[in-house]
């Protein structure tokens, strides 16, 4: 029988244009049904697919500590999604929930 070879799926090395981006982002948000640490993962995969240095640098955040942030294994706080949103290029928008709960 013949061995499949298979290899570490990375999503980061998908995301090259600022449209892909945020079709990713805006993706994982409706996905993530309120968890924050799942949307804070998707920022972290776009960091890196822009490349973490350059993101870290541009929100004016260690490298270090935007590892921490985005990993998924926690909260980050409203003002470093929006540093990294900012230095992603992409921006946060509102929409109004109908009242039957759908968009």
């Amino acid at each position: 029988m013949t061995k499949t070879v298979t290899s570490p799926y990375d999503v980061a090395e998908h995301l090259r244009t600022p449209e892909e981006m945020a079709a990713y982002l805006e993706a994982c948000m409706e996905e993530a049904d309120g968890d924050a640490a799942f949307v804070a993962k998707a920022l972290g995969d776009i960091a890196r697919a822009k490349g973490m240095s350059r993101v870290a640098s541009d929100a004016g955040l260690s490298r270090e500590s935007l590892y921490k942030a985005l990993s998924g294994e926690r909260n980050p706080t409203l003002d470093t999604v929006l540093r990294v949103l900012g230095a992603l290029g992409l921006k946060l928008r509102a929409e109004a929930i109908s009242e039957s709960g759908a968009p």
